[in-house]
């Protein structure tokens, strides 16, 4: 079975952004549940919405875990890590319960302004565990897009899979699918098994098809990571 924990406005200029905020969530999970990843979903950037930087959230995939105490564990952690003026949120909800409303709901967030109001309906009707923790509460809104565009399997990009954040530089194909990467391809779509990587710090594979895949391009005897946001 596996859980997803959505998070959202989390931080404020110069502070620790939501992606590390997950991660230190994450790093704290595995007494209740297996970490499999933690992805970066993009959401609408437009003038009326508040934001840090990008407008990004975060989801952490849990595997073997119950959403109560997945929750209630998180939510604890964020608000030890509450940064005065942000607005965060958090949703927990198992994948199986995630219907096409919450689907629809991450999808309209790319390009959508949406209120908290909407968010909360659907989770109340999807039975999904959705909260603000401090002020404007906004955080709700791509705590539970993240989720549902994470339940798709194929938005964002990994953040955190296997060992990858341990990787720099260039990496041989084999290395980089023994620590997390599923499949490496080309842009045209040729599978890549052998040959050596360059990349920008880590490699961030793109979540499509429910399997973390690192899009590359040849260059000059070697292979360059596309970025896909």
């Amino acid at each position: 079975m596996t859980v997803y924990l959505g998070i959202d406005d989390t931080d404020m200029p110069d502070t620790p952004g939501t992606g590390r905020i997950a991660r230190a969530i994450a790093s704290q999970l595995f007494s209740l549940c297996d970490i499999t990843g933690i992805t970066r979903h993009q959401l609408y950037v437009h003038p009326d919405i508040p934001y840090t930087s990008h407008n990004s959230c975060a989801v952490i995939h849990c595997r073997n875990g119950d959403p109560e105490e997945i929750f209630s564990f998180a939510h604890e952690l964020l608000l030890d890590q509450f940064v005065e003026g942000s607005d965060p949120g958090i949703a927990v909800a198992d994948a199986a319960t995630l219907g096409p409303s919450v689907v629809a709901f991450g999808m309209d967030a790319k390009h959508t302004i949406l209120t908290q109001e909407k968010a909360r309906s659907i989770a109340r009707h999807s039975n999904i565990l959705l909260e603000g923790l401090a002020g404007t509460e906004g955080g709700v809104i791509g705590a539970l897009a993240g989720i549902g565009l994470a339940a798709t399997g194929n938005d964002g990009r990994f953040v955190q899979r296997g060992r990858l954040r341990e990787l720099h530089g260039t990496q041989d194909a084999l290395t980089l699918i023994s620590e997390g990467v599923d499949v490496i391809l080309t842009d045209d779509g040729r599978s890549v098994t052998e040959g050596y990587i360059w990349f920008h710090k880590f490699p961030k594979p793109a979540f499509v098809g429910g399997k973390a895949v690192l899009f590359v391009r040849p260059v000059d005897g070697h292979y360059e990571e596309i970025f896909r946001d």
